[in-house]
């Protein structure tokens, strides 16, 4: 392994998705959508069907979840839907939601090997730290920047760019790990490396989405990184 002020990654900006990137929440985000459909006399989604849903943000899930059940919502139904969600699903937060495998020794890795890490997602702010804070994953990150601390939710670049601001780092030196289209149309509307993982949440296959590079598995993310980042891909 390098030495941090040695390694081609000393310095450069790795910034993470959340949902379906770096924790499997499907199962309490859909949870939290089904407990809303029930409320309203509707039946549950299976977790397959509704977990591309997830990613764009609570209303979207929310909207898309109605619209799977046949029940489409009208536009002033749903900021009173949104907070009965976002209620239940911070009382629930983590209680079946996992990282994925491989995460934490990838996330240790690259902090040794001198990247600033942050995380970049559609989540809300708080919802996003009191999730990392109950899976003890807060101490790996520099910055948390939800779609509430941004000038714009992904896939508009500014979201990336303002968490790579956040840690002190420049996008010519930045990867935006992700799975979903949002985060391809972020990274490469701001200049920044895309790596995508194949297990997460999307409507498009990763596959399709032309990451830099395509991970199966976090084992992979260093040296994904570096391949980037390093001599021959900076």
């Amino acid at each position: 392994m390098n030495t941090p002020d040695r390694s081609p990654l000393a310095g450069a900006v790795i910034a993470f998705d959340l949902d379906g990137t770096l924790v499997d929440t499907a199962p309490d985000l859909v949870g939290t959508l089904n407990w809303l459909l029930a409320e309203e006399g509707l039946a549950p989604l299976p977790l397959d069907e509704a977990r591309p849903f997830i990613g764009k943000g609570a209303r979207w899930l929310i909207q898309r979840g109605f619209a799977a059940a046949d029940a489409p919502l009208p536009p002033e139904r749903v900021p009173e839907l949104f907070d009965r969600f976002i209620d239940r699903y911070h009382a629930h937060i983590a209680d079946e939601s996992r990282p994925y495998p491989g995460l934490v020794a990838a996330l240790e890795r690259l902090k040794a090997e001198g990247a600033r890490l942050a995380v970049c997602t559609n989540k809300l702010t708080g919802l996003s730290q009191s999730l990392l804070e109950a899976l003890d994953l807060s101490r790996h990150f520099e910055a948390v920047v939800g779609a509430d601390a941004a000038p714009a939710a992904k896939p508009d670049p500014r979201h990336l760019t303002t968490a790579v601001e956040a840690v002190g780092g420049e996008i010519g030196r930045a990867i935006l790990v992700g799975d979903a289209a949002t985060d391809a149309g972020a990274a490469r509307a701001a200049g920044a490396g895309l790596i995508l993982v194949s297990f997460g949440y999307t409507e498009t296959p990763a596959a399709e989405l032309s990451p830099d590079v395509l991970i199966d598995h976090f084992d992979e993310l260093p040296d994904a990184c570096l391949l980037l980042l390093g001599p021959c891909g900076a």
